[in-house]
């Protein structure tokens, strides 16, 4: 797309007089230098300064709610697309016109997950889902599991008092979504035309109930300890005492540090019974604009025709090494390198497009909680699966 675009925008939202002459953008610490780089370029090109403020990343909606509510705050955010229902529904995102973007560069699943009652509420640079780490000193490329009884067997073999065959974080509902979608459960009903249905829960159904047990029976079977939890099972893999275990993109630069011959494997491409595959949750990072800004068509051209370029994109994925919202980026990966081997990319890449977006909307935060609540009590033993995510389902339709 040429870089035109900010003049129809310009002529659509008001003589150039009352913009401001300095974007302002709220980034977490990774993307900050890159980000002042591009925004160079863009003043280069604009007479548009543009001020990239890093803000930790845990703090960046809060303090956006607080200040945009307030009509002040950034021009420009970068977020997560679970942010997007809670921050449209207060009014304090600005649309962007799907027509203005190039739709068919993105990843479909990018595209979904910062969609709101039917608009787009920003660009997404980045998507993750969690997969199948194995180490080659125990498991080959040939041996990978292909299925739960697979994997089950493969881990009791490397399964001692010093080594783990296979671990992940069970009492976290984000990291299992996995083996919860793989029998058919799913968190509310969706339908691409009208959106979430949050009084259709699917979290203590049947397939729901499965996954339960399929949890306990990792602890049953003796192929994960009590006690296991995310710092330990990321520290034993580290150290080469884990031969497999379920994380995410985030991990691999560390792995990689360390030494460890890893491979990765997508969740996807792993039965729980046959004919179904484990779909994890996909997360997706993006560009969101203040509706309450002054600069709304400076920060469309910024994020459309600058930052969510293809090169605007890879820069993200070298400054934080997640995988690329935009389809051809792999190219200029595949021509220039980067941080992570192709393989990996490739696995990741396979396991979020496979996978569901988690929900958007601001129900979902009703649903952690109790959630992780029900793993605990089914892995600790003090409740059934049945009993413990009927009493979940309970409490998340109390919170609604």
């Amino acid at each position: 797309m040429k870089k035109g675009l900010i003049l129809t925008l310009v002529l659509l939202v008001g003589v150039l007089s009352l913009f401001s002459q300095t974007l302002t953008v709220w980034s977490s610490e990774k993307q900050v230098d890159f980000m002042k780089r591009i925004g160079q370029e863009f003043t280069r090109d604009t007479g548009i300064n543009v001020d990239v403020q890093m803000v930790t990343f845990g703090d960046i909606k809060s303090k956006f709610l607080t200040a945009a509510q307030a009509g002040e705050g950034p021009d420009i955010i970068v977020g997560a697309h679970d942010w997007v229902g809670e921050l449209a529904l207060n009014g304090l995102l600005e649309p962007i016109p799907k027509s203005a973007i190039e739709l068919d560069k993105f990843a479909p699943s990018g595209i979904q997950a910062f969609t709101y009652e039917g608009k787009l509420y920003g660009l997404p640079y980045a998507i993750e889902a969690v997969g199948l780490f194995y180490n080659r000193d125990y498991v080959s490329d040939e041996e990978v599991p292909t299925s739960i009884d697979e994997l089950k067997a493969l881990a009791k073999e490397f399964t001692t008092d010093e080594t783990v065959g296979f671990s992940v974080t069970a009492n976290d509902f984000y990291h299992v979504y996995g083996f919860f979608s793989g029998y058919g459960a799913y968190v509310f009903g969706y339908n691409p035309q009208t959106g979430y249905d949050i009084t259709d829960l699917g979290l203590n159904n049947e397939g729901a109930i499965k996954a339960g047990y399929l949890l306990k029976s990792f602890f049953d079977e003796g192929i994960m300890p009590q006690g296991m939890n995310y710092n330990i099972m990321d520290s034993m893999f580290m150290d080469g005492l884990a031969a497999m275990i379920i994380n995410g993109p985030w991990a691999v630069k560390a792995y990689l540090d360390a030494g460890i011959d890893f491979g990765v494997v997508p969740l996807t491409s792993i039965e729980v019974e046959p004919g179904k595959s484990m779909k994890p949750f996909v997360g997706v990072q993006g560009l969101m604009i203040n509706s309450r800004s002054e600069n709304k068509a400076f920060a469309m051209e910024f994020i459309i025709n600058y930052l969510a370029t293809a090169e605007g994109i890879y820069q993200f994925y070298i400054a934080d090494p997640r995988l690329p919202a935009r389809n051809d980026v792999s190219q200029i990966i595949e021509e220039q390198g980067g941080p992570v081997p192709a393989d990996i990319v490739a696995a990741f890449t396979e396991s979020a497009a496979g996978g569901e977006p988690m929900p958007n909307i601001p129900a979902m935060q009703s649903v952690w909680q109790p959630m992780n609540d029900a793993l605990n009590n089914i892995i600790n033993g003090t409740q059934t699966p049945e009993d413990a995510l009927n009493d979940a389902v309970s409490k998340i339709k109390a919170a609604l």
